[in-house]
């Protein structure tokens, strides 16, 4: 039989006591929370994620709106737009120029094109380049004991394969596959590649699928492949001059020839970096490799004749201009386990981020001796947004006079022309096209950001050498190979 015991009444001891128990259970408890966030942290930081592989991917005159996940109606890209599902779709991804070389060179560098010095795009036996008195995050990887490869064109030298100039060897890439400029003839069939400092010859193929083989050759056959990998992918597609192999304009059958040869090049160069995707999978490298993809600048020509058909999606102006079809452009990030995979983030992000990513990715110290532009994203993988020093800004000598500079500050954009005695002033979240002009009906938002635009221009023309003091091509005109 069972015996019931009355409850008693605890003593005011008793229940300090139990109240002094739940308080220090309270506090362990807090503890151990506190103790797994920061094995957590220390999980991220480990070696193992200090040295992830990387390729990055740059399409050339591909604009914001020529991806089928950036909105296209026809163009078919079922390889990035797989990426997107599997990473990040960034719709705020700037180009660091409107311009080719000047936002490859903030890429490597972190650093806005004229402190670098790369401030215009390159003709052949100009001097300008990128010097070796630059930091390139290929060399910094290089010392961390990374391999490195350069695949593509490379558009940062007038020498190209010449010693008068650095090469890509010069600037911490093991191995390169290269062209100065375009691909010629065309985009089928090169004849101008150089592998390592020796001309190739005769090749068959597109461009971005003989780049892509090249690459995937490169990682197969590395003597240690438990060393990570730094990889640069810049196809050549869909620059000028086009050329498509017919089985990627099938599904275009129904458009203009030239229509057709546009659309398919964007799914050539596609189909080219589903090639880099599976060999990945295939090497069991998806996991510990962050993917990004991105452009140079925004789309060739008018969008209306010829075979430069690109999209803006919508935004004001193509390629040159500092309008914002200019200079945004598709930008997808892939780092499995850390990047959250079909999210879109609509945070502001510009190509020089790239360098100081990577650089506290790899836990490599981002040079203090000169000014750093780009900002890392890592705060992104906690829900925080990018913390920057240096605005985004962009100067490019072929924009049109009165739009040649541009600063972004928040939700706000400042437009100046070439000596910055005119200005336009947009609000980007308001108006995404740069359709009202507002310094009128915001004269103190304008006072401040004029006077940020001119201080930061100064301090950035005053740090790079003075080419471009010297270029005769002070006025945007159309130039062959641009």
């Amino acid at each position: 039989m069972s015996v019931s015991h009355p409850t008693m009444p605890m003593t005011r001891s008793e229940s300090m006591s139990r109240l002094l128990h739940r308080i220090a259970t309270l506090i362990l408890t807090a503890t151990a929370v506190t103790t797994s966030i920061h094995t957590a942290n220390q999980a991220f930081s480990a070696d193992k994620v200090r040295t992830p592989n990387f390729v990055i991917i740059l399409a050339d005159d591909l604009g914001y709106g020529d991806l089928q996940c950036y909105g296209h109606p026809r163009i078919q890209t079922p390889h990035l737009d797989k990426l997107a599902t599997e990473g990040t779709r960034f719709t705020q991804c700037y180009s660091a120029c409107s311009v080719c070389s000047p936002s490859r060179s903030a890429i490597l560098t972190g650093r806005t094109p004229y402190r670098n010095g790369v401030f215009r795009w390159i003709p052949e036996n100009h001097e300008c380049h990128l010097r070796t008195s630059e930091i390139t995050i290929a060399s910094l990887l290089k010392k961390k004991g990374y391999d490195t490869c350069h695949a593509g064109k490379w558009h940062l030298n007038g020498f190209f394969n010449d010693p008068r100039q650095p090469q890509p060897n010069d600037h911490g890439f093991d191995h390169w596959f290269a062209t100065q400029n375009n691909a010629a003839p065309n985009h089928i069939n090169p004849t101008n590649f150089a592998r390592n400092g020796k001309a190739v010859g005769p090749l068959e193929g597109p461009s971005s699928h003989l780049v892509a083989d090249e690459i995937i050759s490169w990682l197969k056959k590395r003597s240690d492949k438990t060393r990570p990998f730094y990889v640069s992918m810049w196809t050549h597609e869909p620059h000028l001059p086009i050329e498509t192999l017919p089985q990627y304009q099938e599904a275009y059958a129904d458009l203009d020839p030239d229509v057709r040869q546009h659309h398919g090049n964007v799914t050539q160069m596609d189909a080219a970096v589903g090639k880099i995707l599976a060999a990945l999978d295939e090497l069991g490298l998806r996991k510990n490799t962050v993917v990004f993809f991105t452009a140079d600048n925004g789309p060739e020509g008018d969008g209306l004749k010829n075979r430069t058909r690109g999209s803006t999606g919508g935004f004001r102006g193509r390629k040159r201009d500092t309008y914002e079809g200019g200079i945004r452009v598709p930008g997808i990030w892939r780092w499995p386990g850390h990047v959250k995979a079909g999210a879109v983030s609509d945070e502001a992000v510009i190509g020089s981020d790239l360098f100081t990513t990577v650089c506290e990715i790899t836990g490599v110290p981002v040079p203090t001796d000169r000014t750093i532009d780009g900002a890392s994203w890592l705060p992104l993988l906690n829900g925080e947004h990018v913390v920057r020093t240096q605005p985004l800004y962009w100067r490019n000598h072929l924009a049109p006079v009165k739009t040649r500079v541009g600063l972004r500050d928040g939700d706000w954009k400042i437009l100046g022309s070439s000596d910055l005695t005119q200005f336009e002033l947009y609000n980007l979240k308001d108006d995404p096209h740069e359709s009202t002009e507002l310094s009128g009906k915001h004269p103190e938002k304008f006072a401040a950001l004029k006077k940020k635009l001119i201080d930061h221009d100064r301090k950035v023309l005053a740090e790079g050498p003075d080419w471009w003091q010297r270029d005769t091509a002070d006025q945007p005109k159309k130039k062959k190979g641009q």
